[in-house]
């Protein structure tokens, strides 16, 4: 579930009664999504903000890092053992029609990510189906993502916004007691983050500098890295090249100190989508996708460049899996359909904004094709709490943008209680 840095707050805090009202909303919105959209949610991320777009030179995103760069520390114990080529599977490029729709079991890939002439056992095969509940962890149920063998916590905790500039943003010793309540206590095993969190940054709080936070508190509590499962995301739009994939992966792998990520994800669409965010339109409108921004240097990367690069990531251990995020239906079923064609290992999630009063996944074709009769991919959920609106911090009084009376706006906007009370 999404909540805001207050809410996040609670958990530490004496306030029992916010908490307990936070737990009861999520509560019931996991009710409420598992009797009428049996596929969200996955995991709930608690986020602080929506993913923010940034614009930028053609150029300039497809050959500039978009994290910061610091020396490259040695190998550190939190490493995951690459996978044997018995279970991890090889690209079949060039394998041909059937060969890379129904995957032969004895074929050898003559040009694959992580090994030439590896010979694969069998094609890509699901664990089972998304959001079956595997185990319960200090009363957490734990449920698969996708179909892969990744299991996440029903509830989960989002990053956007700690240690940034915002006005209430957690310290990093709030984070600290954030993770200790939730995943030493809590049953929680999900911490996503991005590698362009923290959102706002700037000055001391670099982008990156969330993953460096997470990583040092995993070092500091001596956790198992088996105990946590860590998604985090490369910058969308034109960054996104086979290139920047790897090396903005390995960027994140430095900071957090790991080997490995367990879930891999395009902060937005490598391609001109309509923004899936924050209530934004859904309309699609072709004089974007013609736009120089979009179709010079050669356009955006093609779904079998971005599942090629992803496989490769997995060939080489440095991730579990891969997903989406801020995308939809169109991109949801073309990652899988170009991931079955290849023989790659498909996305198992796509993470998307989802509250009580944003219904929008049930409609516009995600619910049906993330579906596990379908393409079988997780849905995690942030903005769950729709901004803080959800908490009920502003019933009495409305936020300052929306309240007509100018004078008690201008009190909200001088000791805001979230973002809806900021300009």
């Amino acid at each position: 579930m999404m909540c805001d840095n207050e809410k996040m707050r609670t958990l530490t805090s004496s306030s029992t009664a916010a908490s307990a009202a936070v737990l009861a909303t999520a509560a019931l919105l996991l009710q409420h999504n598992q009797q009428h959209l049996h596929l969200l949610p996955l995991a709930s991320a608690f986020h602080h903000g929506s993913p923010v777009v940034r614009r930028r030179s053609p150029l300039v995103q497809c050959n500039a890092r978009t994290t910061s760069t610091s020396t490259r520390s040695a190998p550190c114990n939190n490493s995951r053992p690459a996978s044997s080529s018995s279970s991890r599977r090889t690209v079949l490029l060039g394998a041909g029609l059937f060969g890379g729709i129904f995957g032969n079991a004895e074929s050898t890939a003559a040009s694959a990510p992580g090994g030439a002439g590896s010979p694969v056992k069998t094609a890509y095969k699901s664990k089972g189906p998304t959001n079956e509940v595997v185990k319960v962890v200090n009363g957490m149920k734990h449920r698969r993502l996708g179909g892969s063998d990744i299991v996440v916590s029903e509830l989960g905790l989002g990053t956007q916004r700690w240690v940034s500039t915002d006005f209430n943003a957690p310290t990093e010793e709030d984070c600290f007691a954030f993770m200790d309540e939730a995943i030493l206590k809590g049953g929680v095993n999900l911490l996503d983050t991005a590698e362009q969190y923290p959102i706002p940054s700037g000055g001391s709080s670099p982008e990156g500098r969330t993953e460096e936070v997470i990583g040092k508190w995993i070092k500091d509590r001596k956790v198992k890295r088996d105990d946590v499962v860590i998604a985090t995301k490369i910058t969308g739009g034109r960054n996104v090249t086979p290139r920047n994939i790897k090396r903005d992966c390995e960027d994140s792998l430095r900071r957090l100190g790991t080997d490995y990520v367990d879930v891999y994800q395009l902060h937005w669409p490598q391609r001109y989508s309509p923004q899936s965010n924050w209530g934004q339109s859904l309309k699609y409108n072709i004089e974007n996708d013609e736009s120089g921004y979009w179709r010079q240097f050669g356009g955006p990367t093609s779904f079998e460049d971005l599942c090629v690069s992803m496989e490769g990531l997995i060939q080489e251990g440095k991730i579990r899996g891969w997903g989406l995020c801020n995308d939809n239906a169109y991109g949801l079923t073309a990652c899988t359909r170009t991931a079955k064609f290849l023989g790659t290992t498909p996305p198992v999630n796509l993470q998307g904004d989802f509250s009580l009063i944003d219904r929008k996944s049930e409609e516009n074709g995600v619910a049906e094709a993330a579906s596990p009769y379908n393409e079988n991919v997780g849905f995690m959920a942030y903005n769950a709490l729709a901004g803080g609106m959800l908490t009920g911090k502003y019933a009495d009084t409305p936020p300052a943008i929306d309240d007509p009376d100018r004078q008690r706006s201008s009190k909200s906007l001088e000791k805001p209680r979230g973002r809806m009370d900021t300009r």
